[in-house]
């Protein structure tokens, strides 16, 4: 289940990119999670029809996330049941501002298609 009280604990609010509560699914947010050695710096954005978490360790650490931090990470910002992807776009349209970095991605303009569950691993 999302976790929003967590994450308005951990969102940024001066630097460049303060944001507030008001500011809703959009900000930056740096925090531990129980089990990690690292603390993980996400920043979310919702805008076009879709919501967007970038995950990684911070600037100076170029380790990229494992799956299961990145399912800890969604189970924090969307609810168990919503289908958010990893996208790998079209080399034409790759934007690599920072190696270690994960995104997650949901649409919001209605079902997003999914393969049968049964051919997922």
């Amino acid at each position: 289940m999302s976790d929003w009280n967590f994450l308005n604990d951990h969102r940024l609010r001066s630097g460049p990119v303060p944001s507030d509560e008001i500011d809703g699914f959009n900000g930056w947010f740096h925090f531990a999670l129980p089990g990690e050695a690292r603390r993980i710096c996400c920043v979310a954005s919702d805008g076009e029809g879709w919501e967007h978490v970038s995950v990684s360790f911070g600037a100076r650490n170029l380790r990229t996330p494992s799956w299961e931090t990145m399912a800890r990470v969604k189970a924090l910002f969307w609810e168990p049941e919503q289908c958010v992807v990893q996208f790998h776009p079209r080399r034409s349209q790759y934007k690599n501002h920072h190696p270690g970095c994960l995104h997650l991605w949901r649409w919001l303009g209605g079902d997003f298609p999914e393969p049968n569950p049964k051919f997922i691993a």
